[in-house]
């Protein structure tokens, strides 16, 4: 495995093609926007190679039987399942922000189980070459971003019946070793940071749809792709000379990005679907159901950090002791734990695929990422209650490092006696962060969009719900006979 600073060498060596504020960005590792969503992705190798978090942060491969990062890993049990669940959690906690590596372990397991009952239909090797692809990846611990979401244009329309074919990703060219594709794919976590994107399609299919119907993987470098990384609500911040208290995360942070795909050549051997559109539809939702199980513990463990600031803030604010605060802490602690027992609840009711690995329980994951919709922007409106207005209109650092300024600022922006006006900006910082600025992309705005819209998971449980056998439940206990 990979340590943290052979991993960011690693992305030294590739010669991505990362477009930012309308200019080509020369090296994103150490560009100051980007650099913090870095960071947290190389929490995921730093505690991977902690003993006290290996049993979260490792696994055993099914594979090659190497030790492996768990982001990297096939889910081989319900408890494997579990474990992801908590890694995220504590990954969360540690960060403060979106860590990225989620939609990758999401992906290689909705694409591992998926091609191989497409060989099984098929007769094709899709299911090969994703194991070769994937062992590939733990051996070297690479970060795989999993691309799902396409731009989709009009989207009353099909794939196939867009005025723009590129709206969707799709194979443009077919050879005897492999395709050219085109399209894009949209809010990619984490793309620049990935040694590698594996792409999937983003909606059922129909026959007509065939050239949508595409799943591969290639290098994030590769010729033909570039991506326009996308702006964040107080971004700018991170370029201020200085910049210390105003960034309330200073170290963390996440990132999205268009990724664009200019006639890319993918070979044979990295293609998992190809024009399978029956299956495509399965896909979707084994990969959307691992994400949204993924939610359960990555907004949980920022939630964490987001509750510990607001408590913080109360005792900074003198207010810690008031009967309506305790109660919305209560509150927003419940809400957060109520997340992470969806997450944990579908994990622990998972079962194998066919193809070996383990799948949670999609009723239960769908019911997860609908709270997820919901309870983080409660708890951050809790926080913002008890934080105060402060908390917006608080003054820039450099007007607090101004001399003929500061002693105003010392004077009147004083909390509970004890506490520093630094102090007390920095906690105020640290939640205007998660609840408005960079990091809520990844807490409030994703939690809404993120693994699919809020009506998307309604579906599912519609679906999933088992409305019959409730019936005959009912009609079982009233004595109704049929």
């Amino acid at each position: 495995m990979m340590t943290r600073e052979e991993y960011f060498e690693s992305l030294r060596k590739l010669n991505l093609k990362v477009y930012m504020f309308g200019k080509r960005v020369e090296n994103p590792v150490d560009d100051p926007v980007i650099r913090p969503s870095l960071n947290s992705i190389g929490m995921t190798y730093e505690l991977a190679n902690q003993p006290e978090y290996e049993d979260l942060m490792t696994a055993t491969s099914s594979l090659n039987g190497q030790k492996v990062n768990r982001f990297t890993h096939l889910h081989q049990s319900t408890e494997d399942l579990v474990k992801k669940v908590k890694m995220l959690r504590l990954l969360g906690q540690k960060t403060g922000s979106c860590f990225q590596r989620c939609v990758g372990i999401d992906a290689n397991n909705a694409v591992f189980s998926t091609s191989y009952e497409i060989d099984q239909a098929h007769g094709t090797n899709y299911h090969e070459n994703f194991k070769k692809f994937l062992n590939d990846v733990q051996l070297k611990d690479l970060v795989v971003d999993g691309a799902m979401t396409d731009p989709k244009g009009d989207r009353s329309l099909s794939p196939s019946k867009q005025p723009d074919p590129d709206c969707y990703l799709h194979v443009g060219e077919r050879r005897p070793d492999g395709v050219g594709v085109r399209g894009a794919k949209a809010h990619q976590t984490g793309i620049v940071n990935s040694h590698e994107v594996l792409v999937m399609p983003t909606i059922a299919m129909k026959p007509e749809d065939k050239d949508y119907a595409i799943s591969f993987a290639v290098p994030t470098d590769t010729e033909g792709i570039f991506m326009i990384y996308g702006r964040q609500s107080c971004d700018t911040r991170k370029l201020e000379e200085g910049a210390d208290i105003d960034l309330g995360n200073k170290n963390f942070g996440g990132h999205e990005a268009l990724v664009i795909f200019d006639n890319v050549f993918v070979p044979n051997e990295r293609i998992f679907m190809n024009g399978e559109t029956e299956f495509a539809g399965m896909l979707v939702e084994r990969f959307s159901g691992y994400h949204r199980q993924s939610y359960g513990g990555c907004k949980v463990g920022v939630g964490d950090v987001l509750i510990g600031a607001t408590a913080l803030a109360a005792d900074y604010n003198g207010v810690a002791k008031a009967s309506h605060v305790k109660d919305k802490l209560i509150e927003m602690t419940h809400l957060n734990e109520t997340l992470y027992s969806c997450g944990v609840a579908c994990s622990c009711e998972g079962c194998p695929t066919k193809a070996g690995n383990y799948m949670i329980d999609l009723l239960l994951a769908n019911v997860c990422k609908q709270n997820i919709t919901r309870f983080p922007y409660e708890i951050a409106r809790l926080a913002e209650d008890i934080a105060g207005g402060l908390m917006v209109t608080c003054p820039s650092e450099k007007d607090y490092n101004t001399a003929e300024l500061k002693p105003y600022i010392e004077k009147y922006l004083v909390g509970v006696e004890g506490i520093s006006v630094e102090d007390r900006m920095r906690i105020l910082r640290l939640i205007e962060n998660i609840s408005l600025g960079t990091a809520a992309v990844g807490y409030r705005t994703e939690s809404m969009h993120g693994a699919g819209s809020p009506q998307a998971q309604r579906i599912m449980i519609s679906r999933q719900a088992n409305l019959e056998q409730k019936k005959q439940l009912a009609k079982d206990i009233a004595n109704i006979k049929d």
